[in-house]
């Protein structure tokens, strides 16, 4: 077991690695195409066009300098961080909280519109907005 402990420890610099693509790559998914359909989602969600041209450059600005604080400044990643968590405390009180939990569509009494899709989203950003890059350092 040591020898297994031993491995997974030498990697474990790297390890940060593995939420921040993945967060980044999420909200670069999602936030590039609001700049090419802000109008329609504008109208769907009943809000200005403006508010989603800033929601995707929260978006796309939050996944872009937490990327880039994986390779330098600290203050990247918590500001990335704090960019990416703010959409989602809006989409969890705005659309996915009424919805409850389930976020995973079992059948046609459970629509798979909750929120645990969306806390966990928010609780990495959080993550990385609290810890910065000391969630890089090898302990």
């Amino acid at each position: 077991m040591n020898t297994i402990i031993k491995i997974l420890n030498g990697f474990s610099g790297i390890g940060h690695w593995l939420p921040r693509a993945s967060l980044a790559a999420t909200f670069l998914y999602h936030g590039f195409p609001k700049f090419m359909m802000a109008q329609g989602m504008a109208d769907m969600m009943g809000m200005p066009v403006i508010a989603v041209y800033m929601l995707a450059m929260m978006e796309v600005g939050g996944a872009v300098l937490l990327l880039w604080g994986g390779f330098g400044p600290d203050w990247a990643t918590r500001i990335g961080g704090l960019l990416m968590a703010a959409p989602m405390v809006g989409a969890i009180g705005m659309v996915h909280a009424q919805n409850g939990w389930n976020s995973v569509n079992m059948g046609p009494d459970m629509p798979g519109k909750g929120m645990e899709f969306q806390v966990l989203i928010l609780a990495i950003a959080l993550f990385f907005a609290v810890k910065g890059n000391s969630a890089n350092d090898i302990n």
